[in-house]
């Protein structure tokens, strides 16, 4: 397998371990590269030259401990046509989120005790799978750190998921409670439902 059909396989991407886990010796992304074969993306990670980048996969390569949360997580969703201006991403606490910071990202941290909580995998616009936060912790995360996050975003989503019919309430005051915004939510479901 070639470095161009393993790259067509993944929506137009082939990282540095996918090709050594192929056999392929590293010097051959190079090489691709000065062919024009291939555009080196990122650190390790590289395209086909007609691929549209896609930011998201981009970010979850650059910080792999990241999960796509807050707004990034609820465009992820369907839950809003406003994509985020920056994406945001949770990570541990400790973690050296500078980088992340530089690049642009919004970044969180969370307790380790509840930063797999509601972790699932989702499809970027572009086709790509990446890791970000199930609806109920992105609506509690929403709802968390509201200061920062445009309240013109957090109503409409709390409403779209009144009105879905896989909202899981039981779920999300779960993890309201876990989050310590049992409060908060309370009073939107109140309204809302």
């Amino acid at each position: 397998m070639t470095l161009v059909e393993i790259a067509k396989g993944q929506n137009g991407y082939v990282s540095a371990s996918q090709a050594t886990a192929a056999g392929i010796p590293r010097r051959k992304l190079a090489e691709a590269v000065g062919k024009g074969e291939l555009v080196q993306v990122e650190r390790g990670l590289y395209a086909l030259p007609e691929t549209w980048e896609d930011p998201y996969l981009v970010a979850q390569y650059r910080f792999a401990r990241g999960v796509f949360s807050d707004d990034a997580a609820l465009f992820l969703h369907g839950m809003t046509d406003r994509a985020p201006f920056f994406l945001a991403m949770t990570f541990p606490r400790g973690y050296n989120a500078t980088p992340a910071r530089e690049a642009g990202i919004v970044c969180r941290t969370c307790a380790d005790e509840v930063l797999e909580l509601g972790l699932t995998e989702l499809t970027t616009q572009h086709g790509n799978v990446v890791r970000a936060y199930d609806l109920e912790r992105t609506l509690c995360d929403l709802v968390r750190g509201q200061g920062t996050v445009d309240s013109q975003v957090v109503t409409p989503a709390m409403q779209a998921y009144a009105r879905s019919p896989e909202r899981d309430v039981a779920k999300l005051v779960e993890y309201a409670r876990r989050l310590g915004v049992e409060r908060k939510i309370r009073t939107y479901l109140e309204v809302l439902l």
